[in-house]
């Protein structure tokens, strides 16, 4: 992992980490991640669907988009992902914080222009988003992954922050009569809704 100024912490530096495994454990159980960036003197962060090879995160999009375009002739970005653990509730609002783990990894994307590994890496995609649902599908056409920018980003200069534990109230307001503790926070998934043109014998697959 690269040490760089831009990775080190500066307020509550005990909550930061640069564990390969654990940073690589934040991005396996996002969706998403918030890409950002500088165009023309202006601060961009936009939203984008992710997922992991080994080292690399990848990130896909239009061809025509102005984002992945720039990304993949090298413009420099930060990739932040957080998961919300819980709300932490103090007797004070000062002393109240949120248990959380989250990512901020630096640098330059790569362009996947080779057509069998672009396949590939859009798969790992696919199966970290819906893991068995490649099985499922028909292949990509050349023109539907033509229209496709696949980009990696070097899982290399990263850092990890994260909050885990009850409440740091100050000792003098222990004695307050209010409730104090965690509020555990998840994200779960519902029950699948079918698509209004989906055909009547088609099965819910078990993945799902």
């Amino acid at each position: 992992m690269t040490v760089h100024p831009d990775t080190t912490l500066k307020r509550l530096p005990e909550r930061g980490s640069r564990d390969f495994d654990l940073a690589c454990s934040i991005i396996d159980e996002a969706m998403i991640g918030h890409v950002g960036f500088t165009l023309d003197e202006q601060p961009y962060v936009v939203p984008m669907a992710l997922g992991r090879d080994d080292d690399m995160l990848l990130l896909h999009g239009s061809v025509v988009s102005r984002l992945m375009s720039k990304l993949a002739e090298g413009l420099a970005c930060c990739v932040t992902i957080t998961h919300l653990d819980g709300l932490v509730l103090a007797r004070s609002a000062f002393h109240s914080s949120m248990n959380y783990r989250s990512l901020m990894i630096f640098g330059r994307a790569l362009l996947v222009d080779d057509e069998d590994e672009k396949t590939r890496c859009l798969d790992r995609l696919v199966e970290h988003l819906a893991p068995g649902r490649t099985r499922d599908l028909r292949a990509s056409t050349r023109k539907e992954l033509n229209a496709t920018s696949l980009l990696r980003l070097p899982i290399e200069t990263f850092t990890v922050k994260s909050r885990n534990g009850p409440p740091s109230d100050a000792a003098a307001d222990l004695d307050t009569p209010v409730w104090a503790g965690v509020i555990p926070m998840a994200l779960s998934a519902g029950e699948p809704v079918d698509a209004p043109d989906l055909a009547d014998d088609v099965e819910l697959p078990d993945y799902l």
